[in-house]
């Protein structure tokens, strides 16, 4: 009886130090908004492209499988979404990701007077990336900010 509670002591101890393992050999992805691009534009309102980048410090291949995303102008909420599109992010490299984001005209009024007013906007973009690899799955938050200028783009 003894021999078999210490096997399963053991069994759970190594269990647990693999899972810390895991985690500890891990660098979170890093998360950066790269550009906006006007998708197409109607009556009502129209779409933005919004580009992300995202770097894997890690010497293994990172498999995406969802971002979920929150774009705000000042402290205006523009739009938010969720992509479930799977994309490879290769050891120490970054890709791009295209998250398209719906708004509608009212939510944009106040960021477009200011836009003119002063020639740039201040930005907030948020939310998750999970990210598959060899010690498991793990879901990222990133929240970034800056100004987007009417002239030279993002800031």
């Amino acid at each position: 009886m003894r021999l078999k509670f210490a096997l399963i002591a053991a069994a759970a101890l190594v269990s647990a130090s693999c899972a810390g393992l895991g985690r500890g050999g891990f660098k979170d992805p890093i998360v950066t908004f790269k550009n906006v691009q006007v998708g197409g534009i109607g009556l009502t309102g129209g779409t933005l492209d919004v580009i992300l980048s995202v770097y894997n410090p890690n010497g293994y291949r990172l498999d995406a499988s969802r971002v979920t995303y929150k774009v705000m102008v000042d402290s205006l909420d523009v739009g938010a979404g969720a992509l479930d599109k799977h994309f490879m992010v290769q050891s120490n490299d970054s890709t791009e990701v295209v998250l398209p984001l719906h708004f509608n005209w009212n939510g944009l009024n106040a960021a477009g007077r200011e836009l003119m007013k002063t020639g740039s906007i201040p930005y907030r973009v948020l939310g998750d990336l999970t990210v598959g690899s060899g010690v498991g799955d793990f879901t990222i938050q990133y929240d970034r900010t800056g100004n987007f200028n009417s002239l030279s783009g993002v800031r």
